[in-house]
This record gives structure tokens, sequence and C-alpha cells, in this order.
């Protein structure tokens, strides 16, 4: 597996426990926030400031506009950017702390520094949500210092996976529908309403798709569509590749051994069918 997907597989369940977990959620309670999706978007959008529907549109790109629209400017009457930022981060750090029970300290410090050194060195140009949380001040206990790489590290592919997509020519219902349709087209009814798609909004993305070539009538990607798909994939590698090749192999290797461990009882705590899309390994 290239180096910038196999981290980004063993870093992004540590950042998705904020998603999933109730330590996550009970923070955001005591700060005075409730309901998954208020949580998400002020938690994720924080870093940008009190930003209304526009910018958040933009930056995390497979959202419905309208769906967007619901939560900003509104959800900033309810929890100031710096509150978000500081219950999301405590609900992560506890989270980690749990799942982390047990396993050596040295492994988790040792995991958070070469994790925070190959987020150090990302990329900032046109890498929006990664350039706002590489802003941020560094945690100074492991736990958060690993969960806020991790952040920083998933919003930097994730800024290039847009970028990648955007120079398919693909927009953000068609980014859903196409993923939803490589996957054997299962997902759809945990993936549309995640992202706030109305039934026609999908259908009709679903028909450009087929109109290219790239999705059949049952919405299944066809044989080019993968192929297109696989392009988007690899492209998107490489635009997340600068951190492990400023890291160096035997740093980014050592890295990824820490984190497996770490993964592993990360996934614990996440559902198997999600909107990520995060799919747990298959144990050989």
């Amino acid at each position: 597996m290239i180096a910038a997907r196999r981290l980004w597989s063993l870093f992004e369940p540590l950042h998705a426990v904020t998603y999933f977990t109730p330590q996550a959620a009970s923070a955001f309670e005591a700060a005075g926030l409730t309901g998954f999706w208020r949580r998400y978007f002020a938690g994720r959008a924080a870093a940008l400031g009190a930003v209304g529907p526009g910018p958040v549109t933009a930056a995390f790109f497979g959202f419905a506009p309208a769906m967007v629209t619901r939560a900003f400017p509104g959800v900033w009457a309810r929890i100031t950017p710096p509150a978000a930022l500081a219950a999301r981060a405590d609900g992560a750090r506890a989270a980690l702390s749990e799942l982390f029970a047990g396993l050596p300290p040295a492994t988790v410090a040792e995991a958070a520094d070469l994790l925070a050194a190959a987020a150090r060195q990302v990329d900032l140009p046109g890498r929006v949500l990664a350039g706002a949380y590489a802003d941020l001040p560094w945690p100074q206990d492991p736990v958060g210092r690993l969960w806020h790489a991790a952040t920083v590290l998933r919003e930097h592919r994730g800024d290039g996976h847009v970028a990648a997509l955007l120079t398919a020519g693909v927009d953000g219902a068609e980014s859903l529908v196409w993923r939803v349709g490589v996957d054997g087209g299962r997902l759809r009814e945990v993936t549309q309403p995640a992202r706030g798609w109305t039934d026609e909004e999908w259908d009709d993305a679903a028909g450009r798709l087929a109109k290219r070539g790239w999705l059949t009538a049952g919405g299944t990607a066809t044989a080019a569509g993968r192929d297109a798909y696989d392009e988007v994939e690899a492209l998107t590698d490489r635009l997340a590749a600068g951190p492990w090749q400023r890291l160096g192999d035997a740093d980014t290797e050592r890295c990824a051994a820490l984190l497996a461990p770490l993964a592993e009882r990360a996934w614990a705590a996440l559902p198997d069918d999600n909107p990520i899309p995060l799919r747990r390994p298959v144990r050989e």
C-alpha cells in the first residue's frame, strides 16, 4: 500500500473518535452544545473562525449546501469557535485516553512525537482546513498532541482529495454518488442522509455520472468509472505524500508500527459503515 494511504488508514481512526464516542458528545454538552450535527459542524469548522455557510460549503465539499446553511451561521449563537475547539479536543482526548488504557505511555508518546513531526511539515498552499488547524497551538500532552497531529494530517489529505475531485470535474453530490457506486451501491442509505442530499439531487448526480459512462443505471460503477476513481485516489495519495517524504522512510515506518495498535484500539469505538469513508481493516 502507498505510504500516504497506509498512514491515513492508521491515523484517521484516531481522529474519528471525535464523531462517534460518548466522551466527544459529553464534552460538547458540557460546553452547552447538543446534537450530533451541531457538534460536527461547529467542531470541524471552528478552526476557520465564526464563518458563514460559504466557506464551509467550499471546504467540506461533499455536504449539500442546504444542510450547511441550516447550521451556519446559527451554530455560533450556541457556542463560540474557541469553545468548540476546546470541547472537541477535550472529548477526543478523553476518548483516546480510555481506549489506550493499558498501553505503554511511552508508545503513545513516541507515536505522538512522530505523527506531530509529519504534521508540522504539511504543505499549506491550497490547503484551507489543514492550514487552519496547523495554526492552532499544539497540545503539550501526548494524547492531545497525537489527536491534533492526526487532525492536521487528515484535513491536509482531505484538502488534496477535494483538489483531485475538482480536477476530475466532479461536484459534491457526484463525488458521493460515485464513491457509493464504487462500493457497490450498498451505502447510499448511510451516505446520502449524512451529507444532506435529497433523492432528486442524488438521482440527478447519478444521471450525470451515467452520461459520462462512470455509473450504470443501477447505480454501480462501470469499469471506466472505477478506473477514473482509482486515478482520483492515486492523485490524492500523491498530494498527501509530502509530509511522509519529509519525515523519511525509517521514521515513517516506525510511525506506522506505533500507530497500528493505537488504531486498532480506536476502531473499538467506530462504526463499520460510516460516511468518512473509513473501513475496518481485514485481518489476514
